[in-house]
């Protein structure tokens, strides 16, 4: 089996690619670097500009499976263009592999796409599934409203769907916990806001693993990807500085304080999903990491 992933080299995609050659199966990604392109019988690169509706031929050469996991990091200065640079760099992306497949023959029977659960609403009580039609008037919400619905459009093709729904990630590198524990290292970490917004955390390998699910089970439809125990960002905060050998005794950031900083951005950590991974779990998917002192203790 060969898949085609975009944002391979990215810190979900470096990983399931990984998974996959582990598990036998032959990967192709999609890359704008030419520097990134390695040609290995079971890992192969191929060059693509999507700013110029350009992708290397023969990358969806034998491919069963695409996932799309590329998408410019929500963690930078919400500029206007760079807002829009967010929404093109999972869009624009999502429109060039459409039209590869549409004017070329292929064998590709599935499309999973990466997505978030900032699609949710903030809420500090409601707990929510993936068959829940609320979306979440901001930015975010609408990041991944068109996110999920460029994945939609390869339907008309005949290819089933799938979008995973992913929380924070929790890694050694990169991802949320880079963030954090800059300020913790310096005893100088503490909670955001009221500091009750929930963390639907999840640790890479789970994520990583999903997706591999996904790839296997040849899933459609959509999955939260979140560990079953989300924690608030009080206690992530305090767990983390426990793991860090470090301790919390500044007051919590005010939510005013972080407006003024952040301004708009400000979202992304004061805003609050409490989200259910129990489908996921009913399709089979075992989580390796359930508890998040254990998924700090493997990363800290």
């Amino acid at each position: 089996m060969r898949v085609l992933i975009t944002g391979a080299t990215g810190l979900v995609g470096s990983r399931l690619s990984s998974l996959c050659r582990e598990r036998g199966i032959q990967v192709n990604y999609l890359t704008t670097s030419k520097a990134k392109i390695k040609k290995e019988k079971d890992y192969q690169g191929f060059y693509w500009d999507p700013g110029k509706d350009q992708i290397e031929e023969g990358c969806i050469e034998g491919v069963k499976c695409i996932v799309h996991l590329a998408g410019a990091s929500i963690a930078e200065p919400w500029t206007n263009s760079y807002k829009k640079k967010i929404i093109k760099s999972r869009t624009e992306t999502a429109d060039l592999l459409y039209n590869t497949l549409k004017e070329n023959s292929h064998n590709v029977e599935n499309f999973v796409s990466a997505s978030g659960i900032n699609i949710y609403p903030s809420s500090l009580e409601k707990l929510y599934f993936e068959d829940d039609p609320a979306v979440a008037d901001d930015f975010l919400g609408k990041v991944v409203q068109k996110w999920e619905a460029a994945a939609d459009q390869f339907e008309e093709l005949g290819v089933d769907v799938a979008k995973i729904r992913t929380g924070p990630v929790l890694a050694e590198d990169g991802g949320m916990l880079e963030k954090i524990k800059k300020p913790i290292s310096l005893n100088m970490g503490a909670a955001l806001g009221s500091g009750r917004q929930w963390q639907s955390w999840i640790h890479i390998e789970d994520v990583a693993g999903i997706f591999l699910f996904a790839i296997e089970n040849e899933l459609t439809g959509v999955y939260n990807a979140v560990a079953p125990n989300p924690v608030t960002n009080k206690e992530l905060t305090h767990e983390l500085a426990k793991e860090m050998g470090k301790s919390v005794w500044l007051p919590n950031v005010p939510k005013i304080a972080l407006k003024a900083l952040l301004g708009e951005m400000s979202q992304i950590v004061l805003s609050s999903q409490l989200v259910s991974c129990k489908k996921i779990e009913e399709q089979g998917f075992s989580f390796k990491y359930t508890n998040l002192a254990r998924a700090l203790g493997d990363l800290i």
